[in-house]
């Protein structure tokens, strides 16, 4: 039992180093290292250096007409100035701080979050990301009985090269289709190539945990190296260790319940790319070859932007895109849990009723596992007074208190460790659920009932990480008095601790942990009751 005692309190040392070092990151963010010019391992398309100033986003470019799109899922706004997605709204998600709002991913301005969509063409004469495009009207509205709505931007014709810029959006879709059509005039082939780029700063979204960090920077997928996270700070360090050419696979930025991301056709050559910009902003984006074009002819080039919230089922766009969502290193297991924990809503039609069940249903499954931790922990509260008489007969001689004490489990029939190894087996499992509610955008705004109208968000009142404190301090009451005085006081403040850290924590996850708690407080009472009656007889 002293075993369990010691694993419980290194359980809790770790959740407040956690905890800590969240605060901390939180409080004192890592100072970015200011990038002298851009790196030098500029990617080549074709034998072609792509110039640093083309990837490179400019620090004054010229201020363009906004066009603005509607359709029944985005709010979207089109810089003229390279056809640039400056701002996205998601008319079915609410801003994370003013429900009145709608979620803003994309947006640019002085003295706000910047984060834009860009794209342009390489080679001479060809329009990039600062040339300036003309469209024949400035507002788009997806009406009703359309499946698509499209933007075009026609640029000023250079060297004979006429060049139209193409944005596709569809109806009930974060999808955005971005080609250019190319038309070569001249008598001459010519090859140029394409880049796709997402520009953003380092900054933390707006409204999120303080006390739970989640992972804000670029990632990047391909068949072969599969998932990959690169973070700001490697970028920072010129570390790259993802792919950079590829047949296959997307680039994008995650934020917590967001993504957007560049998808290429499957069996396109592409070169991925990382970089730095002047002003602490970073760029992740992709260059794809254009055929080349011989005179008189046309070509297209496209590539798909994803820009919405992160699900699994994503990857029925692209392979790989689902695993956007981040359950962590538990992904196998959080995964399962959290298609029964949405099977559970769609039939309940509340997402914290559907984690209530599914933690009653999770408590089931372990209930044998939990059964034997218990019972051993009631055999210990049992024996705990002939433990004290051998503690004090044999104070100053440990080992033949060991030896008494090994003697006296012996004949009682007790595992003092058997309460352990159950705790250790569920442990896995319980992270996975804590981690599938955290990640999950389902649970952004989800409400559940009276004041909690956001489950992923903290509770404005503390009163579900109050009962959680309290469930904390019941369930202490059933356990044995540790015999060292250090133990038993940190025991006593484990409620209140984890109470305050619970302040800062998501509703879902602290519903999901009282929901436990009550639950594990109920089956100890029933055991340890049980083992108490049978002691009885015995006793006489």
């Amino acid at each position: 039992m002293d075993f369990q005692r010691l694993f419980l309190f290194l359980i809790f040392s770790f959740s407040l180093m956690m905890v800590w070092d969240g605060w901390q990151r939180y409080q004192h963010p890592q100072e970015q290292i200011q990038a002298a010019s851009v790196k030098s391992d500029v990617p080549a398309v074709a034998g072609v250096a792509v110039p640093a100033s083309i990837i490179q986003q400019p620090s004054k470019v010229e201020s363009g007409r906004i066009i603005k799109v509607k359709t029944d899922f985005l709010e979207a706004e089109i810089n003229s100035v390279g056809g640039d997605i400056q701002r996205l709204d998601f008319i079915k998600h609410q801003d994370g701080q003013d429900k009145s709002k709608q979620f803003v991913l994309f947006e640019k301005g002085t003295g706000t979050h910047n984060y834009v969509a860009q794209s342009g063409l390489l080679g001479a004469g060809m329009p990039n990301h600062t040339s300036l495009f003309a469209t024949e009207q400035d507002h788009y509205e997806l009406s009703a009985n359309a499946d698509q709505l499209q933007v075009r931007l026609t640029a000023v014709a250079v060297n004979g090269i006429k060049v139209a810029k193409l944005l596709t959006f569809h109806k009930s879709s974060y999808l955005v289709d971005v080609a250019y059509e190319i038309e070569n005039t001249t008598a001459a082939v010519v090859t140029p190539s394409a880049y796709y780029q997402l520009i953003r700063d380092s900054a933390d979204p707006v409204g999120g945990s303080k006390m739970v960090p989640t992972y804000t920077g670029m990632a990047v997928y391909t068949e072969k190296d599969k998932f990959q996270k690169v973070a700001f700070s490697d970028v920072d360090k010129n570390k790259f260790d993802y792919p950079k050419e590829s047949d296959n696979g997307w680039i994008g930025i995650l934020q917590h319940y967001f993504v957007a991301a560049w998808i290429p056709k499957e069996k396109t050559n592409r070169e991925f790319f990382t970089r730095k910009l002047e002003g602490g902003s970073y760029s992740a984006g992709v260059i794809v070859p254009v055929p080349a074009i011989a005179a008189g002819q046309k070509s297209v080039v496209s590539v798909p932007l994803y820009a919405g919230p992160a699900q699994s089922k994503l990857d029925e766009i692209a392979p790989g895109l689902g695993l956007t969502v981040d359950y962590g290193w538990l992904t196998v297991i959080a995964t399962p849990i959290f298609w029964m924990l949405t099977f559970i809503q769609s039939i309940v039609q509340n997402w914290g009723v559907a984690i209530i069940l599914l933690t009653v249903l999770i408590k089931l499954l372990f209930f044998p596992l939990s059964a034997a931790s218990y019972r051993s922990m009631a055999k210990m509260r049992l024996v705990a007074p002939k433990l004290e008489k051998l503690k004090v007969q044999y104070a100053n001689d440990r080992e033949k208190l060991n030896r008494a004490m090994m003697d006296l489990y012996k004949t009682e029939k007790i595992n003092p460790l058997g309460g352990c190894l159950p705790v250790i087996i569920q442990i896995p499992v319980f992270i996975a659920l804590y981690w599938s509610i955290l990640a999950s955008v389902e649970m952004r705004n989800a409400p559940f009932f009276a004041w909690i109208t956001d489950l992923s968000a903290a509770d404005p009142y503390y009163v579900l990480p109050l009962l959680m404190g309290a469930s904390m301090f019941l369930q202490s009451k059933l356990n044995p008095v540790p015999p060292d005085p250090m133990q038993a006081k940190i025991m006593q403040i484990m409620p209140i601790a984890f109470s305050v850290v619970f302040f800062f924590f998501p509703a879902g996850l602290v519903l999901y942990s009282i929901v436990n708690n009550g639950l594990s407080i109920a089956q100890q009472w029933y055991i340890t009751r049980g083992v108490e009656v049978a002691s009885v007889p015995a006793k006489r």
